[in-house]
């Protein structure tokens, strides 16, 4: 048996970039209700409805703390203990118009999947690829985005993605995060002990014959007894064609844009979206404590201290948002200036690394301002990850985003003759004209992705007209 020393290195986050990265990551809706929260819970919060410097605000009450002695405050003047705990006295002016609080709020499948990949045991990395696929996760539960797509967007290995993918499908609702319908059938089957038995086969095996084939064509299909056959559809009709199962349905929310993008002369200008967001600065009434002696205990003190802390933590929080998110945002621009002066068309490849390189952050904080985030531009509205996307080689030797071949796909197809629509097989070949080159299977799946019929289903025959 031996005795020794181990020197041993632990990365810990600090409580306050804790609540930076948490507040990075909401979007601007979900962070006044965050701030609205913090106001009815903190007594060393307030807001103000004139046009206050944050910033000032901050950096005075910051000397105030470095410079305040505990024996200057007459704790007793504006707290008082009780039973419960510590209670902040009201003035009689203000008694009657309480602040009760934002309501209760229906949480959505986002949050609710945050919530449970925050009890996992996770390196910081397989956070960050959880928080990504999360933030790619429709209403209805499924994944939108391919693994190599979010492998190339991270720039980490595909068999990473792959892995905390596992770890998310098995996740509340069952099938969550499934690719495709057979994949979430597969995952329910799996939940219910189902793996090795007949409805599993049949979804595994031949998914998209069922609605074609009869009880008796799936028996003979499968080589089993027809009660067996239909023993197994019966299990399957059970199951959810839509993970979510309308559980977190909550209408239609409102996209409110986190930044807001003007052009002024040849300029760009990139302001943050404060509408929504409540000023705040440290309680007046806090500065009036400084010149009194004290008579409370040090348990009301150290609550007191702890409440301040929490305030300067949420202003320095609010703060670093801002800056991060419009630095991200100007270097977007740098890089797809075309983008911006020319349009969609004009979109070029770009991934996460390069904007992290650029402004000299991490992946992982490129990924918690483009999710669910969005942007104000002249030419629309964007979620900020749109900007973001790998490229399409051209015979001239550059690259061209697959959202501006996706748009030359839906322009050509525009274009078309309604009685003599393009296979995809021609419009293959108009695309290597132009020097874009791609598979013919590739235009398939990108005129699949634009939700657009194929050319048989396109054709339209002009009514006849009387000579």
């Amino acid at each position: 048996m031996k005795l020794g020393l181990q020197l041993r290195l632990k990365q810990t986050l600090a409580p306050q970039l804790i609540q930076s990265l948490k507040m990075l990551q909401m979007p601007v809706l979900k962070l006044e209700q965050t701030i609205r929260h913090e106001l009815a819970i903190n007594p060393m919060l307030e807001e103000v409805e004139d046009d206050v410097d944050n910033d000032s605000e901050l950096e005075s009450s910051e000397s105030e703390k470095e410079d305040e002695k505990d024996d200057q405050l007459d704790w007793e003047d504006y707290l008082f203990d009780d039973e419960e705990g510590y209670k902040v006295k009201e003035n009689r002016e203000e008694k009657e118009e309480r602040f009760d609080g934002p309501g209760i709020q229906a949480i959505n499948l986002y949050d609710h999947l945050l919530e449970q990949l925050s009890l996992l045991k996770l390196t910081e990395q397989e956070h960050l690829i959880g928080e990504y696929i999360i933030g790619n996760i429709s209403p209805e539960g499924y994944l939108t985005i391919s693994i190599p797509e979010m492998a190339e967007e991270l720039a980490i290995e595909s068999f990473k993605v792959e892995a905390v993918l596992k770890m998310i499908q098995k996740f509340d609702p069952t099938g969550v995060g499934a690719r495709d319908l057979r994949e979430s059938l597969l995952i329910q089957l799996k939940d219910k002990g189902l793996e090795n038995s007949l409805a599993y086969r049949i979804v595994e095996e031949h998914i998209n014959e069922l609605d074609r084939k009869s009880i008796l064509q799936i028996a003979k299909l499968m080589n089993v007894p027809v009660e067996k056959a239909q023993q197994a559809m019966s299990i399957i009709k059970n199951l959810s064609p839509t993970p979510t199962q309308g559980r977190f349905d909550a209408g239609a929310m409102p996209v409110v844009p986190d930044l807001i993008v003007e052009k002024f002369g040849d300029d760009f200008i990139v302001f943050h979206n404060d509408r929504y967001i409540p000023k705040l600065r440290i309680n007046s009434n806090y500065k009036s404590l400084m010149k009194r002696g004290s008579k409370t205990s040090k348990d009301t003190k150290q609550y007191v201290k702890q409440k301040l802390e929490q305030a300067r933590w949420l202003l320095n929080s609010i703060n670093q948002r801002r800056t991060t998110m419009i630095n991200v945002m100007n270097a977007i621009i740098e890089m797809q200036h075309d983008f911006f002066e020319k349009g969609q068309a004009f979109l070029k490849p770009m991934i996460m690394e390069d904007i992290a390189q650029k402004v000299n952050m991490n992946v992982a904080t490129i990924s918690r301002v483009s999710n669910g985030k969005y942007v104000q531009t002249p030419l629309g509205v964007y979620e900020i990850k749109y900007f973001f996307n790998s490229g399409i080689s051209r015979t001239n030797g550059e690259n061209m985003a697959k959202r501006a071949v996706k748009q030359r796909i839906e322009e050509i197809i525009k274009a078309e003759q309604p009685d003599k629509p393009l296979s995809d097989q021609e419009i293959y070949r108009e695309l290597n004209k132009e020097g874009i080159q791609l598979a013919r299977r590739t235009v398939t799946k990108y005129r699949e992705e634009l939700k657009i019929p194929p050319a048989r289903l396109r054709k339209r025959v002009p009514n006849s007209v009387n000579k």
